[in-house]
């Protein structure tokens, strides 16, 4: 399925994220409702040494699909290659990633550096559109800082070279994820669009997701965080946009959706890989439940993952009738994805 398509159909995307979007993840995700997909960051410098490493990033299953693989690099030719190892790999797009504000990929000039130098971007994506016949989209910020706020001039370049969405996350690169995402400037950069606009930054909630997809005339919003602590926000929002009644087979039943999490990641997942990322899953499905700082505490502890997963649900059974706080502010939830 083209990914426009499947945007019609639900509008509420996984926001690609780096250590968190890996096969397992995703897999899960999907099985929640999440509409489309997107690796974590990939680099085409590595593709292009054959890095086992980063190819293993491409993983993926069928229950994916539209899966897109995310490139992030600096050289036009180098990325146009890999596109095409992206296509032979089966994905159904590529995503190419102008939005990631990490030193160690800004420095370079890929990323959201590329916001600061829009002929080499108009280079890559010329590149990247010739190679493969699959889709091409791309994932920015606002713009650089507060004095190069170029969105709008990025997504004219993007639809005059044949891009078939422009993702937006509403925070220049200087912000990092400081302060709160620019919603208004979203709006004004979809009013004057003439590209398919998905929306990005602070959608914490499901009723948060349906307001600002109809608030900025978004195409689609992308949600990172907000899965974070509650997995269950694709499902709902994708119910409340539906005027449907929420899944009440899914609410507040965390042991059955951390087991069903967990199992993905055994099963992807090499032991020490596991321990993290049980660890991670868990301590962030707890934000903002009694007692959670404790659980978090004695979860980082364990080093064997059977307890590390018997500690969790016990947990998790204790916490089916609660209500989750509002713990937006928290800092071990500020990380991000671009």
């Amino acid at each position: 399925m083209h990914p426009l398509d499947a945007l019609k159909k639900n509008p509420f995307v996984l926001a690609p994220m780096a250590g968190i979007t890996d096969h397992a993840f995703r897999s899960f995700m999907r099985k929640l409702d999440a509409s489309i997909v997107v690796t974590e960051l990939v680099s085409a410098t590595g593709i292009e040494y054959k890095s086992q490493k980063t190819l293993d990033l491409m993983s993926y299953d069928e229950s994916q699909r539209p899966i897109g693989i995310q490139l992030f690099g600096e050289d036009a030719e180098t990325i146009g290659r890999a596109a095409q190892v992206a296509e032979e790999h089966g994905a159904d797009f590529v995503d190419l990633n102008f939005g990631c504000p990490v030193p160690k990929v800004v420095k370079k000039g890929a990323g959201s550096a590329m916001l600061k130098d829009l002929p080499n971007m108009q280079k890559v994506l010329s590149s990247c559109v010739r190679s493969v016949k699959i889709p091409v989209t791309i994932k920015i910020r606002t713009g650089w800082d507060s004095t190069l706020r170029n969105a709008v001039d990025v997504c004219q370049l993007a639809y005059d070279e044949g891009i078939s969405w422009v993702a937006i996350h509403g925070r220049t690169r200087a912000q990092g994820y400081s302060g709160l995402a620019d919603w208004d400037f979203i709006s004004e950069i979809k009013s004057k669009s003439k590209i398919p606009i998905l929306g990005n930054g602070d959608i914490l909630t499901p009723q948060k997701a349906v307001a600002r997809l109809y608030e900025s005339g978004c195409d689609g919003v992308m949600i990172g965080r907000g899965c974070l602590k509650n997995p269950l926000i694709f499902a709902d929002a994708l119910s409340l946009w539906k005027n449907e009644p929420l899944r009440v087979d899914l609410k507040r039943n965390y042991h059955g959706i951390f087991t069903d999490l967990s199992q993905q990641i055994q099963a992807h997942c090499p032991d020490h890989i596991t321990n993290i990322q049980l660890k991670k899953f868990a301590s962030w499905f707890s934000t903002g439940y009694p007692g959670a700082a404790a659980f978090r505490k004695q979860i980082f502890q364990i080093k064997d993952n059977d307890e590390v997963l018997r500690c969790a649900l016990e947990f998790f059974s204790s916490i089916t009738e609660l209500e989750q706080e509002d713990t937006s502010g928290d800092n071990f939830l500020m990380g991000g994805h671009g």
